[in-house]
């Protein structure tokens, strides 16, 4: 099982270093799609992104077009506010791809109408705009996670001095 996020440009390194961070705790593979409102070696990014950014599994694209071109047959989830799903509706499959879109603006309009399937939402109250980017691909990853059994992530033989609390 190898889940997938997917950033449609991202704007704010601190955001994609966060979420590669995310990504090296679970497994997950992180594909930056380009532009980058960044460049992958900035400081912010690594500061972020702590030690771990070294371990991340991270492909970059020049464009959606090659993203497409390379991950053909790609099960696409589309994190969006504009969404009628929840992503606790949607059943994500073991390999998936969660995409969201940059800081400033999100999924492209034209993606979502050509998928209006794939999209999906994180309910909020509605005077908010949005959730930041990296808490939101956290909430929508976790819940595919859990639907997939958090397979891969079982903590066994990893003992901690709270170990009474789960008895």
């Amino acid at each position: 099982m190898a889940l997938n996020i997917v950033l449609l440009e991202p704007e704010i390194p601190a955001n994609t270093g966060n979420i590669g961070r995310t990504c090296v705790a679970t497994g997950t593979r992180l594909h930056l799609i380009e532009p980058l409102g960044f460049r992958l070696g900035e400081k912010d990014l690594k500061r972020a992104g702590m030690d771990y950014w070294s371990r991340l599994d991270v492909t970059t694209y020049s464009n959606y077009e090659d993203f497409l071109r390379r991950n053909p047959g790609a099960k696409i989830y589309m994190a969006t506010t504009k969404a009628r799903q929840v992503y606790t509706e949607a059943a994500y499959e073991p390999d998936c791809f969660l995409m969201f879109g940059k800081e400033s603006a999100g999924i492209p309009e034209e993606l979502l109408l050509r998928n209006p399937e794939a999209a999906v939402r994180i309910p909020m109250l509605g005077e908010t705009r949005s959730l930041n980017l990296s808490n939101a691909a956290a909430v929508v990853l976790y819940e595919a996670l859990r639907q997939n059994g958090f397979e891969h992530l079982k903590l066994e033989g990893r003992l901690t001095k709270y170990d009474w609390l789960s008895q």
